[in-house]
């Protein structure tokens, strides 16, 4: 299988002549075969596109026979340059120089770059047209490339290229040359440009004196880009990441997480023709991906009391994306037909029902979290005493009779029940919609039975009737209650 090349910060060249062993070693003779069989693979892609008829066949296989194709590909060689940096990962019209510069040449900074690459993956530029000849270079024997054992002088690879001495060190410098870095380096008009102020008397520089400025060519690193995809790649559709992200709809426990990476965008280089930048970006069908480079939102207003309102949801259901679901729910279930019941429609429905449960799951933990304990022993605070045994269960430890209300352990029944009143009610309201809701007591018994068995608020309820008792009575854990997961 092709294995990524890695180089150090000096290219190496191949000189000299090396010795070749006759006969061929056990290893020269692996080695022979691994090219046979590597031609022979893409021979037989040509020929499958070809009539058994074709005149063409005979003048192809021809042209895959060892000898033949490797002083080809010794030719067209030339063609190609290693690369970390391709110029036309800038702009596919560009003409000038790409670079190879390897991480461990790099200083080491603070900031995340390719010098922080852990492993090196080289890219290639050039001719589409001979990319089949880093394919060639890049197969792996034994760990190694084949690039990398030429670079080596590897005098069983040499043997393995052909029995003439001098023939194989001749291919040998030649593939060796793919590595050489360009003897000058030019720049160009379509590639990324930046002025770059150097002046050390003089602020702000004189902007028509030359010497005040650098001008800086400003190039992709293809070897980051492509550790970045294969990372979002891993994280987003790995069979690792799939396991995880089931396991938290089922409300199972797993032993790890996953990787959300919002608003992320993709870059396509290179168009119809990714293979035109590089090689990398081809096998990457020109996907590029962006992270998004914003601040970070924050939500500076703080949590209010809810005071002076008979109940959690009319907050609650004034919040623009609650309003935002309620009505796309209402809304499709006013165009069905009385008598429509299927898997469809049931899953729909409760995608959108999931989705009220997660708001109002959050909504909930802003105020037992964000508010000291107590809040609800205001005065001003008339909310019934199941939804202040939620959103205020620390009071408990200082409020006997509130303890007593709390550790009677029924207040989530009540609050499932207030919630499907509350939302019997809401889809129901002939004002808000043009669809008018028939909805009575079997729909209020189906929310009822959703909220009060959905894992993640059973999860939140049960994690702060046990956090009260932990406060509360100390010296009464069970083994059930002393083994819980945070």
């Amino acid at each position: 299988m092709p294995q990524d090349l890695q180089g150090d910060s000096t290219p190496i060249t191949c000189t000299g002549s090396i010795k070749l062993l006759d006969p061929l070693s056990p290893r020269a003779q692996s080695l022979r075969s691994e090219i046979q069989q590597f031609l022979q693979l893409r021979l037989a892609d040509k020929l499958g596109a070809l009539a058994a008829d074709d005149p063409k066949r005979e003048a192809l296989i021809a042209q895959y026979q060892p000898q033949a194709w490797l002083a080809d590909a010794a030719r067209r060689v030339t063609q190609l340059q290693l690369v970390t940096h391709p110029l036309k990962a800038s702009h596919p019209d560009a003409r000038g120089s790409s670079l190879f510069i390897p991480p461990s040449s790099l200083p080491p900074r603070q900031e995340v770059g390719s010098h922080a690459l852990p492993t090196l993956v080289s890219d290639v530029v050039g001719n589409a047209a001979a990319l089949d000849v880093y394919k060639f270079l890049k197969l792996s024997h034994a760990g190694q490339s084949l690039l990398s054992l030429l670079q080596a002088g590897d005098a069983d690879l040499l043997a393995a290229l052909s029995d003439d001495a001098e023939q194989a060190t001749a291919w040998r410098d030649a593939f060796c040359s793919i590595a050489e870095p360009a003897s000058d380096l030019i720049c160009h008009a379509l590639a990324k440009q930046i002025y770059w102020p150097v002046s050390p008397d003089a602020y702000p520089p004189d902007a028509h004196d030359d010497s005040h400025f650098h001008l800086l060519s400003i190039l992709n690193s293809s070897a980051l880009s492509h550790w970045l995809y294969e990372q979002i790649q891993a994280d987003r559709f790995g069979e690792a990441t799939k396991a995880a992200r089931q396991a938290r709809r089922d409300g199972a426990a797993h032993p790890h997480g996953y990787h959300e990476y919002p608003q992320l965008a993709e870059e396509k280089k290179g168009g119809t023709k990714p293979q035109n930048i590089s090689q990398l970006n081809s096998e990457r069908k020109g996907s590029n991906y962006l992270l998004a480079a914003l601040p970070p939102q924050w939500n500076s207003k703080a949590t209010r009391p809810l005071y002076g309102v008979a109940s959690l949801f009319v907050r609650f259901g004034s919040q623009p994306h609650v309003r935002g679901l309620l009505d796309e729910l209402r809304d499709y279930l006013g165009k069905l037909k009385p008598e429509a019941n299927n898997m469809h429609i049931r899953n729909r429905r409760d995608a959108w029902l999931g989705e009220l449960f997660t708001e109002l799951l959050q909504f909930g933990a802003g105020f037992s979290n964000g508010l000291p304990k107590g809040w609800t022993a205001h005065p001003d605070c008339t909310l019934p005493i199941e939804e202040q045994c939620w959103l205020d269960p620390y009071r408990a430890e200082d409020d006997e009779e509130f303890n007593r209300a709390f550790q009677w352990q029924d207040w989530p029944a009540q609050l499932a029940e207030r919630f499907a009143h509350w939302l019997n009610t809401r889809l129901g309201a002939e004002r808000l919609s043009k669809h008018q809701l028939a909805l009575g007591e079997v729909e209020f018994n189906h929310w009822r039975r959703e909220l009060a068995h959905d894992v993640a608020l059973l999860g939140d309820w049960d994690h702060k009737r046990r956090a009260v008792d932990h406060r509360l009575l100390p010296a009464a854990r069970t083994q059930e209650v002393s083994h819980e997961s945070p």
